[in-house]
């Protein structure tokens, strides 16, 4: 099996690009072996994590030993149809990601004093 290479000298890539992909929209019964299939052919996988709870199902991360590689499978993987679900490509970026937790962790923080305090938003 060949991999499709994108490397042309010294080609800069934006800072967003990295080696570590979020997958969403992956259909929640998909296999490991058959993540392997599909992002597989677009160069070497160190590692591929799938969601299992509640909350991740239907997403993973897909980290490349390569960084062109990834680019590749983000090019050609965005919008990849995988059993009538149409994937999301997306680099992985910590800052965003822990925004998403730090605004959970601010919003549950909000309803602790409220309920400790008798505070409610909601009308009565």
């Amino acid at each position: 099996m060949t991999t499709i290479s994108l490397r042309k000298g010294n080609t800069r890539l934006p800072p967003e690009v990295n080696r570590v992909l979020y997958v969403r929209n992956l259909p929640f019964n998909i296999s490991s072996e058959e993540m392997y299939d599909i992002f597989g052919k677009y160069g070497a996988i160190r590692q591929i994590r799938i969601g299992n709870s509640k909350d991740t199902k239907g997403t993973a991360f897909v980290v490349y030993e390569d960084i062109y590689d990834a680019k590749t499978a983000v090019d050609h993987l965005s919008g990849f149809n995988v059993a009538n679900r149409y994937l999301i490509v997306l680099y992985y970026q910590q800052a965003k990601m822990s925004k998403k937790v730090d605004q959970k962790k601010k919003e549950d923080e909000i309803a602790k004093m409220q309920e400790k305090y008798g505070v409610s938003t909601k009308d009565k």
